[in-house]
Parts: structure tokens; C-alpha cells; sequence
């Protein structure tokens, strides 16, 4: 056998199990077989829902003390397993595990209906689920339904208003922890998100979001289509502003007088017109301007810009207004001048 002694009582007869690979403790409902008397009695429990360990700091109840130990770890911050390879800790064991595949990268779990491979068995069990269309974890505020149980846990805040995440340098306070990181990168400046398109800039970004939508100037593509027109779009943010020209719908309104815009920037904008506000500084004469799009323009009389370009003949103009008014000696409009 092994080595083990032990003084008295139960202890040699349980050890022998672990030992013989013997399984004599029975379950009547789902046939499993355990070495031990106490295993079977904790596994009875899934058949019976009883919960008779209980938190003394919240009202959740356990199935075993072992669960309930590790729930109030919850609760004094207790983390007693140290990663030895960086100065991460954890509350689990289980969580140190999967952690230090992230070093090995080690994925033990295979989907056995497509090639996918994880670092946990929870991980795996979720994916499964994409396979079978299976949502187990039902709102009941709402009916929507979930994948795994943090899904659900991170929608239950759309209803509780919950914000548990809390930045440490202003306080902000965020529903989710990846908007928590975000949020960070406004204080630290990081940029980690670079743009590698044909070598052809090296712009960063805080936000993948940002990113994503940036290699669209690149390719060209505008997955967002308007239902009401034709006209598509690089972004979701600019369909949304664009179909507000079909509703007529403005939903910024200033609270000095009663104008109302349909982009935010615009009332921004406006806003300043009350306020005398001018925050863009032209670098060469110091003049100021209350919008970017000003000094822009305003720029081109240094510059000697003319961006715009009549397709009747070669005329250009550092103005749309002066290119506008130069087509109408083509057309014979008349001008409202």
C-alpha cells in the first residue's frame, strides 16, 4: 500500500479507499460512487438543494463548509494564494490555477464539437453553450436570458443601478470593470492600441472601439446602413446622428435658452456663444475661436490650404461656403446674397 500511519479511529479505513481506488458509498439517485461516507452525504445535496451552511455576513447558504469558507473570503478580502511567478493573489485556489496557466499558457479543456481550448472547465462549460443555444441563467426582472451566471450578474446592474467598480485617482464609479479600464487609461495616457495598417501610420489609441473604427478610414468600409436612405456609415455613433435628420429628433437642449441640437458637439458649441468662451488658440497669430471647425478654416488663410475643389473646372477654394458660391457661376443660380 503506502507509508501513512495514523494514531486511532476512522482515519486508517477512510485512507485505504484513496489507496485501493475502492468505492463502496453509493448514490441511489444518479448511481455515482464516492470513497468516502462524507463525499456521497455533500453530493446528496445536488439531488436535495439543502443549504445548511450559512453566511453569517449576507443571507447566501451553502451545500458544504467548504464553499462557505471560501464565500466569506468574500467578505474580510482574504487572499491566501500567491502566484509565484508574478505578485498576483487569490482568494480561490481554483482561481490561482487557471492564473498561472496565463504564464504557461496551458488550455487542458477541448470543445469536443470544435477545435476551441480553455484555461478552465468553466470557460469550456459557457462555450458549450454557444453550440447548443442553451441560456440557463434566467433575469428575473426582465426575461432576458444568459450564457453563464457573470453574464447575468453584470446585467442585473442594468436594472440595480449598481456600480461596484471605483476608480481610485476620481472617484468615478463604473457598473463594469472593463469600462473601469478604460476609464483608467483618461488618467495614464495609455495608448496601447496601435494601427498597423500597410505600415502606413502609427496612430494609437486608448480604446480598441477606437481603433476598430479608425482602420476604417484605411478600408474604407461603412458596416452601418441607414433603414430610411442609402447612406452608410464607418461608425454606429455617426448612423445614430445621421437618422436624426430623418426624425427630426434633438435630444441636447440648452439650458440657457431653448435651442436644441441633434449632436452634442453642437450644443457644446452653442453653449459658448453664452458663456464667451474660446478655447482653440490659432499657433501662429494667437487668435481664438469657440470650435475646432473655426480655427480649422481660419488655419487655411496661413496655410494657403484650398481643399475644395470644383468638378465643372479647376478652381479650388480653402472654403465648402466659397466653393458653393463659385458653383453657381456655372449652374446661373442665383445667389440669395
Amino acid at each position: 500500500m503506502c507509508e501513512a500511519a495514523f494514531s486511532q479511529g476512522a482515519y486508517p479505513a477512510i485512507h485505504l479507499g484513496t489507496c485501493t481506488g475502492e468505492k463502496p458509498f453509493y448514490c441511489y439517485v444518479c448511481e455515482a460512487t464516492f470513497a468516502q461516507k462524507r463525499h456521497l452525504k455533500g453530493h446528496l445535496r445536488t439531488h436535495t438543494g439543502e443549504k445548511p451552511f450559512h453566511c453569517t455576513v449576507c443571507e447566501a447558504m451553502f451545500a458544504s463548509k467548504g464553499n462557505l469558507t471560501r464565500h466569506l473570503r468574500t467578505h474580510t478580502g482574504e487572499k491566501l494564494f500567491h502566484c509565484n511567478m508574478c505578485k498576483a493573489t487569490f482568494t480561490l485556489k481554483s482561481s490561482l490555477t487557471s492564473h498561472l496557466r496565463s504564464h504557461t499558457g496551458e488550455k487542458p479543456f477541448h470543445c469536443n464539437m470544435c477545435e476551441a481550448t480553455f484555461v478552465n472547465k468553466s470557460s469550456l462549460t459557457s462555450h458549450l453553450r454557444s453550440h447548443t443555444g442553451e441560456k440557463p441563467f434566467h433575469c428575473n426582472t426582465c426575461e432576458a436570458t444568459f450564457v453563464d451566471k457573470s453574464n447575468l450578474t453584470r446585467h442585473l446592474r442594468t436594472h440595480t443601478g449598481e456600480k461596484p467598480f471605483l476608480c481610485n485617482i476620481c472617484e468615478t464609479t463604473f457598473a463594469w470593470k472593463a469600462n473601469l479600464i478604460r476609464h483608467l487609461r483618461t488618467h495614464t495616457g495609455e495608448k496601447s492600441f496601435q494601427c498597423n495598417m500597410h505600415d502606413m501610420c502609427e496612430t494609437t489609441f486608448a480604446q480598441k472601439a477606437d481603433l476598430t473604427r479608425h482602420l476604417r478610414t484605411h478600408t474604407g468600409e461603412k458596416p452601418f446602413h441607414c433603414n430610411m436612405c442609402e447612406t452608410t456609415f464607418a461608425s454606429k455613433g455617426d448612423l445614430t446622428i445621421h437618422l436624426r435628420n430623418h426624425s427630426g429628433e434633438k435630444p441636447f437642449h440648452c439650458n440657457v435658452c431653448e435651442v436644441a441640437f441633434a449632436r452634442k458637439g453642437g450644443l457644446i458649441s452653442h453653449l459658448r456663444t453664452h458663456t464667451g468662451e474660446k478655447p482653440f488658440c490659432c499657433i501662429i497669430c494667437e487668435a481664438t475661436f469657440a470650435n475646432k471647425s473655426i480655427l480649422i478654416s481660419h488655419l487655411r488663410t496661413h496655410t494657403g490650404e484650398k481643399p475644395f475643389h470644383c468638378n465643372m473646372c479647376e478652381a479650388t477654394f480653402a472654403w465648402k461656403s466659397a466653393l458653393a458660391r463659385h458653383h453657381r457661376t456655372h449652374t446661373k443660380e442665383k445667389s440669395f446674397y
